[in-house]
């Protein structure tokens, strides 16, 4: 007779691991949705209950997305995860959860993600399996090139601003865009710096934490992120200037709004040199006290100044 204690231990590991599979989902790094909610900031829809909802329709399909490609990748990472002192802790390379319960995961977040898609309309649907696939291209391989690496995440967050906007029927300003673009390349480039401080400073080997980091050096990446800093600052300048922006919000004055952004940047770059923050920028963003008022100032002087 087999013992019972072999009887059940397979139904121990088969059994699902509520925290396990909440922390292989990662829904802290929701928060970078956000980036949706730009386009009824900015296009003056807040009080367009219609816009509104399509806005959160899609905020939930890139939340249920986002996790869906989460599980893809560490189920893709998970022998090499194993290895890493810090990411062997991870719900798939540890063991907590298995190769079945994470397909099962990504496959009903994957679905609900599509019908959310659907919901805020076709358009966010076609963004939204540009941004799978993006996703996917980047796990398989270009997670491996220098500068097309952190062009892959700008484009993630391109994608939510374009789904907040054109994707609900909000004509999205060009200049927007480019600062959004700007924005984006310069907390990638940040969160690149971050880990390459980060690896240095544990001894481990710059391949061994993140293959690309071996390709970059600290001054090339405090070039980029001054550049896209600059970028972000002059582009939302213009943004605030420019004729079709004044027309939309009825006013000439979202200038006053740009005290804001210079704060959030320089104070994010303060938390990346004296503190050694910026290697999760969702975290960082929405915990440090400073750069939550900087964004609560921010689009409530948005609005106050839009006349809402």
């Amino acid at each position: 007779m087999i013992p019972a204690s072999k009887e059940i231990a397979p139904a121990r590991r088969a059994a699902v691991d509520p925290a396990a599979l909440v922390r292989l989902l990662r829904p802290k790094q929701w928060v970078k949705n956000v980036f949706v909610c730009a386009g009824v900031l900015f296009g003056g829809r807040v009080h367009e209950l219609s816009s509104v909802r399509a806005m959160l329709a899609a905020v939930g399909a890139f939340c249920l997305m986002g996790s869906c490609v989460y599980v893809i990748n560490d189920w893709m990472d998970r022998e090499s995860d194993r290895r890493h002192p810090l990411k062997r802790s991870r719900p798939l390379a540890s063991g907590a959860v298995t190769a079945a319960q994470a397909a099962i995961a990504a496959l009903l977040c994957g679905s609900l993600a599509l019908a959310a898609a659907w919901s805020a309309g076709p358009r966010v649907l076609g963004i939204i399996l540009v941004y799978l696939t993006v996703n996917l291209a980047y796990s398989l391989r270009l997670k491996h090139q220098p500068v097309v690496d952190v062009f892959c995440i700008a484009v993630g967050f391109m994608l939510r601003i374009m789904a907040g906007t054109w994707g609900i029927q909000i004509p999205p300003s060009r200049w927007l865009l480019l600062t959004g673009m700007f924005v984006t390349l310069f907390l990638g480039f940040a969160k690149r710096r971050a880990e390459w401080a980060e690896a240095g400073a544990k001894g481990a080997g710059l391949h061994e934490s993140r293959p690309v980091l071996s390709h970059y050096s600290e001054p090339l990446l405090d070039s980029f992120i001054a550049i896209s800093a600059t970028g972000t600052v002059l582009s939302f300048g213009l943004y605030t200037m420019d004729p079709a922006t004044i027309a939309l919000h009825h006013t000439d004055r979202l200038i006053y709004t740009l005290p804001f952004v210079l704060f959030g940047l320089f104070r994010y770059l303060l938390l990346l040199h004296s503190r050694n923050q910026g290697e999760n920028p969702s975290v960082d963003l929405f915990t440090d006290p400073q750069i939550l008022l900087c964004g609560l100032g921010f689009a409530g002087s948005t609005v106050w100044l839009s006349g809402g």
